[in-house]
């Protein structure tokens, strides 16, 4: 129970069993507001409580009658205390509201306000509505009127009927010209209806028009080599789903579930077999009509819910949409799915905390259904949820298949309340049909089998075991214990060990073939029967162009701004700050004012020289090594769904890291040049740190390449290392004779290249004792070669990533 004063302190007591409420005041114009329930539904019936109560006599201590007075006109206070006290223990005895009749209050409304939202002629029932909430605002009004003008006479014993105490004291009552339309604000009906019109909002955004896709699959069939070997992970999987419907596909691990949903959505490829869209093949315009919510959450860390469904719907919505409606309707499915009060905190993973599990589950499945597709699929979305987040989200699926939309999902032994909520169910057992029809004739048909419960359990639970085999607390087929008995009977003639239950391989084969001789015949030849659409709708299916949401330029900047919005929480942390801060102050203290004009004062500037162009050199190599590696998952999800050109997201995270990776050495190269003794010339200065820049360029494009050739952080770190040691030894400070057999790969090594620029940007001309045995010319030979590096190493991650995605394909 809440109470809210306008204009008035108010003191309530609330007893446990009961309900008793004492409200006092000394001020004027005082107003009421009681909310249980529906608030305006019990301001309405206290109301007309209050003035049944004031239209009888009142009775003082003495047995009199009181007269309704105004509050000038008061009566004096009981004479004795054990008056008072009597009018105390009166009002106690006769002000209980029983918990009952509250919970039948709360119920009155609740049913209410069901039936005012449900049912069919919204215009009609609207209007109706809102004739109702205006006589119930104008009697609400009168009643308040009615009661404020007469508080004074309110005495403790008058509520009896119900169930409230009021006393106010000192109340003097307000000039009828104040007590205007304005005070009584609260209680207009308009403000209730805001968020039933939100409601309203939110589930139009839901039932948008969409191309309604029937799916059909016959005799689907998947292969795997292992070890050489074939292995059929699939063996003749039948079945359908139409538009409006719930398709739930359970099993137990390894019976195939996610290889089945990943062929009906298009990401795998069947070995035998025919799936079909409105009896069309699977075409490139149908990824826009699809959505695939993988089983693991793959999203970006540090993005906000908010800036994760924007960037999805900038990238994903057709190009007729303006960037402001992308955006709005970002910010529709964020309430559609309940995010409001999580829209700005960050997604959150194994090291950064952020949203729930279901949140970022729910955030999982907006990311799809932003683009109001056809078909939408899911890979066990209820997989690390409580049950009340489970149920919500599969709710929510009905409520998405309810707008016209076909949704399958993988589900793994969900509770009996997420079970019946499903219209049609395939059940799996390696990698063969146990059963494909509506959920609820899945119980009637596996005990027409003789397959039943012994004891009261969940169906889900029920029909997993026989997928698994065990019919512990499950009756046992007649067939099936006929078989044991013979195979008893062998062993005894052998002296083995008895079986006393059927084998789960015996159960498999049982359950198989009573599928294949009841059931199966039926249901393969409904999906021969023709679909009730039309020819255009089938042409719409079959197109073979792409569609994009945004044109290659807008791809890139999206992708760009969500690159930086990303990754500025990792470049730009404490701890990678503190280390490159640390790092060149020790630098600086150790050649602190070195004396270039000595032999050994230049032999010293130059291992600094060279330990900045290797620890530029090291440090980009194995910070872009775990770019593509890490974004894998998210490319090919995104990409999948033709999300972006696979050049526009190259360009754009290869660009995006430039601005953050350049802010560290600027600061590194600030203390470092100073406190060194280094040449004190802005031109010498800025030439040092263009030299510093190109090396890192063209080492984080070493970087890129590797991961994105191999595509595993192991194999690609220890690639790596070597690499840039190779590149160190070869980079002309440790040896300054290389033997002319394996002199060329310093030409290859960006740390050779930078030290030479470095020292012919400090020493012009080179001394004697800096030179290698190749001559320092001017310098454009170093400049080409990092250029070179630059482009070459950019272009090999590039073609790696479109291999990968062809094998893929």
């Amino acid at each position: 129970m809440y109470i809210s004063p306008l204009t008035a302190p108010v003191k309530a007591t609330v007893v446990p069993t009961c309900l008793s409420v004492r409200v006092s005041t000394t001020h004027t114009r005082p107003l009421l507001c009681l909310y249980v329930g529906t608030w305006y539904e019990l301001v309405i019936e206290v109301g007309r409580a209050m003035d049944s109560i004031m239209e009888r006599p009142m009775v003082d201590g003495n047995g009199g009658t009181i007269g309704r007075s105004k509050s000038d006109q008061l009566p004096p206070a009981p004479a004795s205390a054990s008056t008072a006290q009597s009018l105390s223990r009166t009002a106690s005895a006769e002000t209980v509201l029983s918990t009952a009749d509250v919970a039948s209050l709360s119920r009155k409304s609740s049913f209410g306000k069901r039936s005012a939202s449900g049912g069919s002629g919204a215009g009609g029932n609207s209007h109706g509505r809102s004739h109702i909430r205006k006589s119930r605002s104008a009697q609400l009004k009168l009643d308040m009127e009615d009661l404020v003008s007469s508080g004074a006479a309110l005495s403790r014993a008058s509520s009896a009927s119900l169930g409230f105490s009021f006393t106010f004291t000192g109340f003097t009552p307000p000039p009828q010209d104040m007590m205007s339309s304005a005070e009584l604000a609260p209680f207009s009906d308009d403000d209730v209806d805001l968020e039933a019109a939100d409601t309203t909002r939110r589930k139009s955004l839901m039932a948008e028009p969409t191309l309604p896709i029937y799916l059909k699959f016959a005799e689907v069939k998947y292969r795997v080599a292992v070890k050489g070997t074939p292995r059929e992970i699939l063996s003749g999987i039948s079945g359908s789903a139409s538009p409006g419907e719930v398709l739930a596909m359970m099993g137990p691990s390894g019976s195939g579930k996610t290889t089945l949903l990943s062929m009906l959505g298009g990401r795998a490829t069947a070995a035998d077999g025919c799936i079909s869209y409105n009896d069309e093949p699977f075409g490139k315009s149908l990824k826009r009509r699809i959505g695939f919510v993988t089983q693991d959450d793959v999203l970006f860390t540090h993005l906000t819910v908010k800036e994760t469904l924007t960037y999805a719907a900038l990238l994903r919505l057709p190009r007729t949409m303006t960037r402001e409606q992308k955006k709005e309707r970002a910010m529709d499915i964020i309430y559609e799915l309940g995010l409001e009060r999580c829209q700005d905190t960050m997604i959150g993973g194994s090291f950064v905390r952020g949203v729930s599990g279901g949140e970022r589950k729910r955030v999982c499945i907006g990311n799809e259904i932003i683009i109001n597709p056809s078909l939408l699929f899911l890979d066990e979305p209820t997989s690390g949820l409580d049950s009340t987040t489970a149920l919500r989200i599969v709710q929510l699926l009905h409520d998405i298949a309810e707008t016209g939309k076909t949704v399958i999902t993988t589900i793994h032994q969900p509770s009996s309340r997420l079970f019946h909520k499903f219209d049609k169910l395939i059940l799996l057992g390696r990698g063969s049909l146990l059963y494909f029809g509506k959920t609820a004739e899945a119980m009637p048909y596996f005990s027409s089998i003789g397959c039943n419960p012994l004891i009261a359990m969940n169906p889900a639970e029920f029909l997993l075991d026989l997928a698994n085999g065990n019919t512990n607390d499950v009756s046992v087929p007649s067939e099936l214990d006929d078989k044991v008995h013979m195979e008893n009977q062998n062993l005894q003639d052998t002296n083995s060990k008895i079986n006393l239950r059927p084998s789960a391989q015996d159960v498999h084969e049982y359950l198989v073939d009573a599928y294949e001789h009841r059931v199966a015949y039926k249901e393969k030849k409904k999906l021969l029967a023709p679909l009730p659409i039309s020819d255009d709708m089938k042409a719409t299916i079959t197109s073979s162009k792409r569609e994009w949401g945004t044109n290659w330029c807008q791809q890139y900047s999206i992708l760009f701004c969500r690159g930086l919005k990303e990754r500025r929480h990792d470049y730009l942390s404490w701890m990678r700050i503190t280390q490159v801060i640390a790092t060149s102050i020790i630098l600086g203290l150790l050649w602190w004012h070195s004396d270039p004009t000595t032999p050994k004062g230049l032999q010293d500037q130059a291992g600094l020289l060279f330990f900045i162009a290797v620890f530029w050199g090291f440090f980009p190599v194995f910070t872009a090594i775990f770019t593509f590696p890490q974004e894998r998952a998210m490319l090919n999800k995104e990409r999948a769904a033709d999300m972006y050109k696979l050049s526009a997201y190259f360009l754009a995270r290869t660009t995006s890291d430039l601005p953050l990776d350049l802010f560290l050495p600027v600061i590194f190269m600030v203390i470092v040049y100073f406190m060194a003794g280094l040449k004190a010339s802005a031109m010498r200065f800025f030439l040092s740190m263009l030299t510093v820049f190109l090396s890192i360029i063209a080492a984080q494009g070493l970087g890129l390449a590797i991961g994105a050739t191999l595509l595993d952080i192991k194999k690609a770190t220890t690639l790596a290392s070597v690499t840039v040691m190779t590149f160190m030894l070869a980079g002309g400070f440790f040896v300054k004779r290389v033997p002319p057999f394996i002199s060329w790969l310093r030409y290859l090594s960006f740390n050779y290249h930078t030290y030479r620029l470095l020292l012919k940007v400090q020493y012009d001309p080179v001394p004697d004792i800096l030179m290698t045995s190749v001559p320092l010319d001017n310098g454009v030979t170093e400049v080409g070669a990092l250029v070179a590096m630059i482009i070459g190493y950019r272009v090999l991650a590039y073609l790696s990533l479109r291999r990968v995605k062809a094998s893929n394909g």
